[in-house]
């Protein structure tokens, strides 16, 4: 590999791309070495961690929505995006500038030893550790309060887990996905991701499978650190109001908080929750009152999340079987009297099967609309027809690309609600038509 002249956000964008997003060439050893080369802009500052299989970027939403409320300066890097590779870095919830983000790619680009790369000796990072290394450069610069990191895949092994010093780790939900990398079990599936606890950083956890839980306690009581379940016995669901839902939390300090979620996706009790405890634990000198904890959840917005983009008009990011029976459950209470269909395509990569499966026997849509979406990494139509065909009275219809599917979708009868989910490749490709006008 030669180093070139890039000189503009595209050229910047297009050299990431075409590297590898998932490899096992690089140790966690050689991403701590190069982010000491960058000058251990990690510790300069307060990190809380993220993992979990489902539901770690909206605990990042939630987390930022309560600090920002309480006056602090935050930044979140998470991962994927959505439409723009920006929404990667946000500071002040706002995403970094192409100028910035030219000037920390080109800061770690110029820090790589080319000649040594060349000869099959040097380092260079894969995509996410790029993007990680860019993000903490620009995070420092800025000097946030907080700096929110979520994982990309796994936590032992992930590059974010290089960063030396955190204030606080929070793991989400444990399903199965990434099975390849992470292992084929929920245990070990835990044990992958309880690599993020470090000695003195107390940990918040989902608590619903024994198996799962008993690994992030061995591990705390391995570490003398703190450790906080939260499960769904800390949370009461109270009504739908107007797309919004009410609950009531038992908090630590403050007994019952009454909640306002500005979503209809019931899920998000769990993950609003976790941030809850978090901010909890987080703030021990109780300088963030339950008023902006209240004004901080009702707030937030996380995009491509059960995320209403159009009137009646549902894009979910669900990805894997657990994501998909959280769409289920909300979809099954979500007090629709009329017809529901969905549009539907998958990874080739990711189990789309039982995804599917799990669909196609809730018995929740009218009809389904199946589309390939632009990624190499789509699962093909016939594919999913193979599936289908196992369900006679399935009503379907294919189409050539995710746009058109979309579109026929939008032409149909008063009345109906439309959902998309699958993919967050499959969200992303929707709000980008959506954000050109296409429609």
């Amino acid at each position: 590999m030669e180093k070139r002249e890039i000189e503009t956000f595209e050229q910047a964008v297009e050299y990431l791309f075409n590297m590898p997003k998932f490899t096992a060439k690089n140790s966690l050893q050689d991403t701590r070495k190069f982010l000491h080369l960058l000058g251990n802009p990690d510790q300069r500052l307060h990190i809380i961690h993220v993992a979990g299989t489902n539901g770690k970027g909206s605990v990042c939403a939630y987390l930022r929505a309560i600090l920002e409320e309480s006056g602090k300066k935050v930044a979140v890097f998470t991962s994927p995006h959505l439409v723009d590779i920006r929404e990667r870095f946000m500071i002040e919830g706002k995403n970094i500038s192409r100028e910035e983000f030219m000037d920390t790619f080109l800061q770690v680009y110029n820090s790589l030893d080319f000649n040594e790369i060349q000869k099959g000796t040097g380092y260079h990072p894969a995509f996410f550790e790029y993007l990680f290394f860019m993000a903490m450069l620009f995070f420092a610069k800025n000097k946030p309060d907080y700096c929110i990191l979520e994982t990309g895949l796994g936590g032992r092994l992930d590059a974010t887990n290089a960063v030396m010093g955190k204030d606080l780790t929070i793991i989400t939900r444990i399903g199965f996905d990434h099975v390849e990398y992470l292992g084929s079990t929920l245990t070990q599936i835990a044990g992958e991701k309880a690599g993020i606890l470090k000695t003195g950083v107390p940990v918040v956890y989902w608590d619903s499978e024994d198996d799962t839980a008993d690994v992030f306690l061995r591990k705390a009581r391995e570490l003398q650190i703190p450790a906080y379940p939260v499960s769904k016995n800390d949370y009461t669901f109270l009504n739908f109001n107007n797309k919004t839902i009410d609950f009531s939390f038992k908090s630590r300090y403050y007994n019952y908080i009454s909640l306002s979620l500005n979503t209809i996706a019931s899920y998000q009790m769990e993950n609003a929750a976790l941030a809850v405890r978090g901010i909890e634990i987080l703030d021990q000198e109780r300088s963030i009152t339950v008023q902006m904890i209240k004004n901080g959840i009702r707030k937030c917005h996380w995009p491509g999340r059960m995320e209403e983009v159009l009137p009646e008009v549902y894009v979910d990011g669900a990805h894997n079987e657990d994501g998909i029976r959280a769409f289920l459950d909300t979809v099954r209470n979500d007090g629709m009297g009329g017809r529901r269909k969905l549009l539907f395509s998958a990874l080739s990569d990711k189990n789309y099967e039982n995804m599917l499966t799990r669909i196609l026997e809730s018995g929740c849509f009218h009809s389904m609309a199946i589309a390939r979406m632009q990624t190499e990494r789509a699962v093909s139509p016939e594919d999913i027809e193979k599936i289908i065909q196992r369900y006679p009275g399935c009503a379907y219809t294919f189409y050539k690309d995710t746009g058109t599917a979309f579109h026929e979708l939008l032409t149909g009868q008063e009345g109906e609600r439309i959902y998309v989910a699958g993919s967050l490749y499959l969200a992303g490709e929707i709000k980008e038509y959506l954000e050109h006008d296409k429609f």
